[in-house]
């Protein structure tokens, strides 16, 4: 029978490795490592880019067919074959070309009505090329005359001209334009393919004022002098002179 004592011993006699057995009992676990789930997304991304490019190798080869866009912009080109209208026989020999760049600031505008209501102002920098020739079909009879002892011969031209302006619009572009509220909704509702004419032909006035104004048509006339000079006298010619008559 157990005695009175032993039923009162304090709580303090119980061993401290229970009480620490007891507590580690009750602690919660710790959260798992953040590294596995750090590989876990770089296995997922590694298999993604080896899918990738597993993919785009087998459609290099030619194994599986290419794949389009479904929404992708397609042309289709209705034109007529070219008519043949005419043809003709050239007898000019361009002697000169000049190339020519010029800035059109044009603008069109109504008195007394604000710009940002209806205004139409361009900025165009037009690149164009002129021939200066010499037309060799205009010499009439007498237009060589030979000396007597063959040694000098006379050459009568008709005076260089100057060609049409050919402005090249792949180098010709619109570099800044300003619209009123009136000019851009007239565009939608009938936009005008002609907008930009008046701007091309006044860009090819002024490269054709330029070229008169250069003096390529009389390096045309020195360069077609020289050009039948060394001719003629390859010929046996001794002296050679050629001068130049108004059309």
């Amino acid at each position: 029978m157990a005695r009175d004592g032993d039923i009162n011993e304090p709580t303090s006699s119980f061993s401290d490795t229970d009480l620490r057995a007891d507590d580690r009992s009750e602690v919660p676990p710790a959260p798992p490592s953040s590294g596995g789930a750090a590989r876990a997304l770089l296995w997922v991304l590694g298999a993604a880019a080896l899918a990738v490019v597993v993919l785009l190798g087998v459609q290099t080869t030619g194994l599986l067919p290419e794949f389009r866009n479904p929404f992708s912009k397609e042309q289709t080109d209705r034109s007529q074959p070219a008519l043949l209208e005419s043809m003709r026989d050239l007898s000019r020999y361009v002697a000169a070309e000049g190339n020519f760049q010029v800035v059109v600031d044009l603008q069109n505008d109504r008195r007394n009505v604000p710009d940002w209501l209806l205004n139409q102002r361009t900025l165009f920098v037009g690149s164009g090329s002129v021939e200066a020739y010499v037309d060799f079909g205009a010499l009439t009879e007498g237009a060589i005359v030979q000396s007597a002892d063959g040694k000098s011969v006379e050459v009568k031209l008709p005076a260089p001209q100057l060609g049409k302006t050919n402005l090249d619009l792949d180098k010709s572009y619109v570099f800044a334009e300003e619209r009123g509220l009136l000019n851009r909704v007239g565009d939608l509702i009938g936009n005008d393919p002609n907008r930009q004419q008046q701007v091309y032909q006044l860009a090819e006035d002024r490269i054709t004022a330029a070229a008169r104004d250069s003096g390529l048509a009389a390096r045309a006339e020195e360069n077609t002098r020289k050009m039948l000079v060394g001719l003629l006298v390859s010929l046996g010619f001794e002296q050679v002179t050629v001068t130049y008559v108004a059309p």
